[in-house]
Parts: C-alpha cells; sequence; structure tokens
C-alpha cells in the first residue's frame, strides 16, 4: 500500500506539473497546432507559439516541475543571442540585414517580453541545450516574421555558438546583472540604513550579550555598527568574486576549441555585452574551464551563503531584542506589521526577521545544490547549468528583497526602550569587570556573586567590600565610559 501511495503521489505530481506546464499553452493555442519539423522529424506544435520543433519536444519531455527557467536567464539569453549576432555581422560572417532583425528581436527577448513563449522546465537536458534551442526558435520566429523571410534558428541565431558555450555564459551573465542591478543596490541600501539607525540611537549604552548571558556594555551603535560591517564585506567578498563570473564561455563552442567560431568571436561578444550592461565582461581565458566547470557559479553562491549567514545573526539579534514585550529582554520594539495571532489577541511578531531567517535558509540550500552542480563538470561539459542557474538567480532575488525589507520594515523602524536598557545596565553585576586592575579577579568575582546574590546594585556592593571611594566606584564604572575599552584611570 505504501509503495503505491507513493507511485500514485509522484504520478500526481507529475501531472499536476503538466497541467502547470501545459495549461498555458492550451489557453492560447485554443487547440490549434501548425507542423514542424527538426533533425528528428515532424511534430505538432501550437499554432500560437513562437518555438518549433526542439523546444516542443523538451516540453513533453520535460513535465516535471512546473518551473521554467527563470526571467532573469531568459533576458540573459536575449542580450547573449543579441551580442552574438553583432559580433557575427562585425566578422563579416552575417549579413546585415539578417543581424538587424536578431538583435532586434534578441533585445524583445531581453526585454522579457516574450517570457510565455520559454515553458521548458528548470530539469531537463543538463547543458541546457533545450533552453538554447527554445532562444534560438523563438528569436528566428521573431526575426522571420519582422524580416519578411526565414532567419534560422541554428544557421543563424546560433551562428559561432553551441549550446556548450552559450548556456554557460547566460549563467554568468545572469548572476552578474542580476547581483549588479538587483543586489548590490539592496545591500548598499540595508548599510546605509544601518548607518543612519545608528546615528540616531547609537549613544545609548545597553548591556552587552555572550553565550546569550549579560557581559560588559556597549552602546547601540556599536551592536549596528557590527551589522553593517558585515554587510559591507558581504559586498567586498562579492566585488572580489565579480571578475571570474564575468569572464564568459562564449567563443568555446562545443568542446573549447572554439570549432565553427571566428577567433574573435568571443571575445566580440563580451566586449558587446559590456557595452550594452555596464557590467566589465570578459572573454574566459581558458573556454575549457568555462565549458567543464561552474567554478565561478559556486564561488559566487558561496559569497551568497555568506551574506545569508550574515542576516541570520542581524535578524535573530533583533528578534532577542525585540522579545517580550513583559517577559523577554525588550530592548527594542520592531514596527507593528500585522496581528501576530490567530487566537490571541494583541499580540505582535518580529514577521521580517523571520521572513529574512527563512530566506537565509533557502539560500543556503541553494548553495548546497548550487555546489553538487559545480561537481558535474564531466571532461568537456557541465551537466547541470540549467539547476545551477535556477539556483544562484534565487538566491540573488531572495537576498535583494530579504535586505529591502529588513532595512525599510524592521531597521528604519524600530524604537528603543530606553527605561528597560538603562535597569539592566544599572543591575549588571558584569560592571565589575572594570574594577579588576585595582581590586583583582578573585575580589571582584566575590562583589558580583554577592550583588546578584542579594539583588543589590554592584556599586553598592562594590563600596562595602573595597577601600574605593563613591568618586572612584562612579568613574571606573561609569557604564558610557566602558563601552570605549581600555583601563579606567
Amino acid at each position: 500500500n505504501q509503495c503505491r501511495l507513493a507511485r500514485d503521489s509522484a504520478n500526481d505530481t507529475r501531472a499536476r506539473a503538466h497541467r502547470i506546464y501545459h495549461g498555458a499553452v492550451q489557453e492560447m493555442t485554443s487547440n490549434k497546432f501548425r507542423t514542424e519539423h527538426d533533425s528528428m522529424g515532424e511534430l505538432q506544435v501550437p499554432a500560437d507559439a513562437f518555438w518549433g520543433a526542439t523546444t516542443q519536444r523538451a516540453v513533453e519531455n520535460f513535465p516535471i516541475s512546473g518551473l521554467a527557467m527563470p526571467p532573469r536567464f531568459i533576458a540573459a539569453m536575449g542580450l547573449v543571442k543579441w551580442a552574438s549576432a553583432g559580433a557575427n555581422a562585425e566578422l563579416g560572417l552575417l549579413k546585415s540585414d539578417l543581424a538587424i532583425a536578431i538583435q532586434k528581436a534578441s533585445l524583445q527577448v531581453a526585454a522579457n517580453e516574450h517570457d510565455e513563449h520559454f515553458p521548458i522546465d528548470v530539469f531537463q537536458t543538463g547543458s541546457g541545450t533545450s533552453s538554447n534551442m527554445n532562444a534560438n526558435e523563438v528569436i528566428g520566429h521573431i526575426a522571420s516574421e519582422d524580416l519578411g523571410k526565414e532567419v534560422h534558428p541554428n544557421d543563424h541565431v546560433n551562428m559561432s555558438q553551441s549550446s556548450n558555450d552559450a548556456i554557460p555564459t547566460c549563467v554568468h551573465v545572469s548572476a552578474a546583472l542580476a547581483i549588479h542591478d538587483h543586489l548590490m543596490p539592496a545591500l548598499r541600501h540595508l548599510s546605509a540604513t544601518l548607518e543612519k539607525k545608528s546615528e540616531e540611537v547609537g549613544s545609548i549604552v545597553k548591556t552587552g550579550r555572550t553565550h546569550l548571558m549579560d557581559a560588559m556594555p556597549v552602546t547601540l551603535g556599536q551592536e549596528l555598527d557590527g551589522w553593517r560591517s558585515q554587510i559591507d564585506h558581504a559586498v567586498d567578498r562579492m566585488n572580489d568574486s565579480m571578475p571570474r563570473l564575468t569572464a564568459l564561455a562564449m567563443g568555446g563552442t562545443a568542446v573549447g576549441t572554439g570549432i565553427n567560431a571566428h577567433p574573435r568571436f568571443g571575445a566580440k561578444v563580451a566586449l558587446l555585452l559590456a557595452e550594452q550592461t555596464g557590467v566589465p565582461f570578459t572573454s574566459a581565458e581558458s573556454k575549457f574551464e568555462g565549458l567543464s566547470s561552474q567554478d565561478a557559479a559556486v564561488e559566487m553562491s558561496g559569497q551568497l551563503r555568506v551574506l545569508a549567514v550574515s542576516l541570520t545573526t542581524i535578524a535573530n539579534d533583533l528578534r532577542w531584542m525585540n522579545s517580550g514585550p513583559l517577559a523577554g529582554i525588550g530592548e527594542i520594539a520592531l514596527p507593528s506589521l500585522q496581528p501576530g495571532s490567530s487566537i490571541m489577541p494583541g499580540k505582535v511578531n518580529p514577521v521580517i526577521p523571520e521572513a529574512v531567517a527563512m530566506v537565509a535558509a533557502q539560500v543556503i540550500g541553494n548553495d548546497l545544490t548550487v555546489t553538487m552542480g559545480g561537481q558535474s563538470g564531466n571532461f568537456q561539459l557541465n551537466v547541470m547549468l540549467p539547476v545551477v542557474a535556477y539556483n544562484v538567480l534565487q538566491s540573488i532575488d531572495l537576498l535583494a528583497n530579504a535586505s529591502t525589507v529588513l532595512a525599510d520594515k524592521a531597521i528604519a523602524g524600530f524604537t528603543v526602550n530606553v527605561d528597560n536598557i538603562n535597569e539592566a545596565v544599572g543591575r549588571n553585576p558584569i560592571l565589575v569587570t572594570a574594577l579588576n586592575p585595582v581590586i583583582g579577579y578573585e575580589l571582584g568575582a566575590a562583589i558580583a556573586k554577592k550583588a546578584y546574590a542579594e539583588g543589590r546594585p554592584l556599586k553598592d556592593v562594590a563600596r562595602e567590600m573595597t577601600d574605593l571611594t563613591d568618586e572612584e566606584l562612579d568613574r571606573l564604572l561609569d557604564p558610557a565610559a566602558l563601552t570605549e575599552g581600555g583601563i579606567q584611570n
């Protein structure tokens, strides 16, 4: 029975994916079809679809997840085809009218105007050949209609290319643009928000915590500065990795030797992409590495994982500081965004930090998938390119969006419970650490234990157990002065 249930569940999943995948196609076509052919023969394609026979075979072969390739990847394919047509025209390999028609159609794809014509599942052929031919056929179809004569998907749109260098190039281009255009601005915004909040509340002295236990005091500004530094270092790490991500495999064609491509084709494609996007794309020194490995994507995914870890620590600190409001730490109050319970009236939860922590968990899981994908470079080709692209791009978008909402809906608007903070600082027996250079560790420990056991202010107990005057104790135990470090003279 268990085997039967598992089989039925798997069949249901496949059927559901098939419905999701083909529902839009059936609605688009009203059950009308046209005949297309490829090297394997003829088959029926929805009449209104811009794709051809090879794409249709992939649609039918991979009803697996219902997840199409991300819009950012589709846009990158459009840009790569645009640059390839331009390079071929400049090298005298492609007639100008064909090149112009291909470039015009490619820019429409790059603008995501035809995403509904890219239905192929993420879980497809590992080289991404299906997606490459999908782009070739769609662009060829649009260009043919515009030009009034055939623009062949292989001979013209795919000229000087193979799926084996075009798809790795699209992985790099899509990820680099997503980081440059989306993630980096979001991180700079988060960093600036932290800095601004520090200016507002930074002078407030609070109890520091190590092992979640009371420790020496810090200022809120120092705490926020630690978070800001984490974000700034994440930006630095990604900038360090970017030159390897912007090195493109284009020009390697089938196995890295550049067969059927002009020797200067790859460099021209990179230059055109750089001019079009403002991102400094280059031609990879080793096309063999570019085809067989996804090391640059794995490296960048690792940097995204580090950022996810940083965001988790920030989110969890905010949750702890916000906890309560009566029985928790209660140092801050996060903005009230929505009711926190369907049964407990008045309850408000730290929903933004929780969402950010879930994003971080997803990104860390994505990184494992990308790592396993990177291991699948067998000889002259990596065969997990689509899933590498999908997970890297999802991580970038999740982190960018999470960083923005963390800045705008949590950090920018939290308020400080100054009375709670001051009370905790005043009762903190760990302040006795500042007396160590004067009275020694053992006497300091005895004072702290007695103050804690009796629930008395540390200063009162220290006055009884040492020869220090009130003036000396006030100076040595001043919480604000203790946040500056060093020996209190």
